[in-house]
Formats: C-alpha cells, structure tokens, sequence
C-alpha cells in the first residue's frame, strides 16, 4: 500500500497519539462542555494532523511551510485549552503536564519542518 508523504514524517504517529490523548481526556470533562471545550479542543487537535497531511500535498513550498504554521498554531491553541482546562479542574495538572510535553516535542519538529519548507523555497 502506498504511504503517502505526510505518513512518512518522523512525528506523524505522535500527533496521532496526542490525538487520542486529547479525546481520551476530555471524554472525562462535564457534558455540558460537549459543545465547548471538548468539541473545540478536539478540533485543534484534528487541526494540527489536518494541515500537516494537507500541507505536505502542496506543490509549492511557500504553501508547505503555510500549513506548517497553521498546524503550530492549532498546537498553541491546543496547549492554552489545556490550561483553561486546568483553571476550570476539568483536568489535572499532572495530565496537562503530560499533553505539555507532547506539545513541546511535537511544535519543535513542525516548526524544524516550517524552516526546512522555507528554506528550500528560496533556493
């Protein structure tokens, strides 16, 4: 079966991961969240995969290197939910701190991708 380029990256797996991190903890947030948090901290995750796998099927490297940066974004946006989430005690620090790592790790090799993308634009 053909892998497609997005799935040949070295970090593609551990977004996957804090995908399912994401949804695992926040099934335990309150149901009235469900249209809230949880459905947005869900979509930034989904987002963060999305612009990776949509970005890599660019021809241009301007536009790579575009949707490398929304996928950062969506990753800051992830990280200042799961604080939110914290101030609110839907979720423990020590769960934060696990998904803080993860989102650490995961900025620093997407935001090497962004430079690489750039850098390769201007050749």
């Amino acid at each position: 079966m053909k892998q497609f380029s997005f799935e040949k990256l070295l970090f593609w797996d551990d977004i996957r991961i804090l995908v399912k991190d994401i949804y695992k903890f926040t099934s335990s947030f309150p149901d009235d969240e469900r249209f809230g948090l949880i459905s947005q901290m869900r979509r930034s995750s989904i987002s963060i995969s999305s612009n990776i796998a949509e970005g890599t099927s660019r021809v241009s490297l301007k536009d790579q290197a575009h949707f490398s940066q929304i996928a950062y974004s969506s990753m800051m946006e992830l990280l200042s939910q799961t604080i939110v989430s914290v101030d609110l005690a839907y979720m423990t620090i020590e769960n934060q701190n696990e998904i803080r790592e993860k989102i650490e790790n995961l900025s620093r090799q997407i935001n090497a991708l962004r430079k690489s993308q750039l850098a390769r634009a201007k050749k």
